[in-house]
């Protein structure tokens, strides 16, 4: 069994594109893949509980046409004649910015690798896990695929450099509770990364002084976790909400309506997570008494997740 583990972005997205650092925490067992000989000549792929059975055959397999082409990458990164009959089964939403291909990917690149009883470093993971978001979001920065990789809690900076000296894992002196609640579809990663990205070219000035407000956010959060301060930490995280949504427009009325809900009952603070436009919010809970309230409020309004 090979796992990839999903992940929420406690701040920084967007920027995080743009060099800046971001903070994120792993979801444990976003994805888990088994992998035996196939009789078909074939590498597949069946995925539940999203219904979905894929292979490496030259007909196009509608409407999964990308998931198709990332699992032929995967497979042609092996010069072998060794074809995998791969399960997948999904614990988190797809398309919701809890990282759920990335966290497919790791698991299927894993799986592959146990399969000829590979032992691959994290780093070519890393490597090949980003090919294979590239085919979902076009331009990611590799903190989806990072998590997926690693685990734990850390901050992230895009660059040439490895993995290791880009990543940093980090220990909070009180692990941070998180619930998400999701809001409904987004629409495409990449098509927020590109919003985003013509905003910056339209606005460069404004766009980048929104950026070093997220970067002090990002600096200011890690802090708070390294202190063990949840007040400071919520207060900061609908800080960075106030800028996703107000500059980057990356908020929606169903969104506002659960981070609205969440604070209503009784979250030290709550914003979107990921690319936005939909999708999922995080909100912070500090006891049993207010994570039972926040998550009966957010029930209300669409599917929780523990994360």
């Amino acid at each position: 069994m090979a796992y990839g583990h999903g992940k929420v972005i406690l701040f920084g997205e967007h920027s995080v594109v743009h060099g800046r650092p971001a903070l994120a925490k792993s979801v444990p067992n976003g994805a888990e893949v088994t992998a035996v000989l196939s009789k078909s000549g074939l590498t597949t792929l069946g995925i539940s509980p999203w219904g979905v059975q894929l292979d490496t055959g030259p007909t196009p397999i509608v409407p999964h046409e990308k998931l198709q082409a990332a699992l032929k990458i995967a497979r042609d990164f092996y010069d072998d004649d060794v074809e995998l009959t791969l399960s997948a089964s999904m614990h988190l939403p797809g398309g919701a910015g809890m990282g759920s291909s990335a966290a497919l990917g790791v698991a299927v690149l894993r799986a592959m690798d146990e399969a000829r009883r590979i032992e691959r470093p994290e780093q070519e993971i890393f490597e090949r896990s980003l090919v294979w978001e590239r085919v979902f979001h076009g331009n990611p920065s590799g903190i989806d695929n990072a998590m997926a990789t690693h685990g734990g809690l850390a901050t992230f900076r895009r660059g040439p450099e490895p993995l290791s000296e880009r990543l940093k894992p980090f220990v909070p002196r009180h692990p941070p509770r998180l619930l998400a609640g999701y809001s409904g579809p987004s629409p495409s990663t990449a098509l927020m990364v590109q919003g985003v990205a013509d905003l910056l070219a339209r606005k460069p000035e404004e766009t980048n002084k929104q950026f070093d407000a997220i970067e002090a956010i990002v600096n200011n959060g890690k802090l708070a976790l390294e202190q063990g301060n949840m007040r400071d930490l919520g207060q900061l995280m609908t800080m960075n909400h106030m800028i996703l949504a107000s500059y980057f427009l990356l908020s929606t009325p169903e969104l506002e309506k659960m981070i609205s809900a969440a604070k209503g009952a009784g979250a030290l603070g709550a914003k979107v997570t990921g690319g936005g436009g939909g999708g999922c919010m995080i909100a912070l809970v500090d006891s049993d008494q207010t994570y039972a309230s926040v998550k009966a409020a957010l029930a209300a309004l669409g599917p929780v997740y523990d994360v």
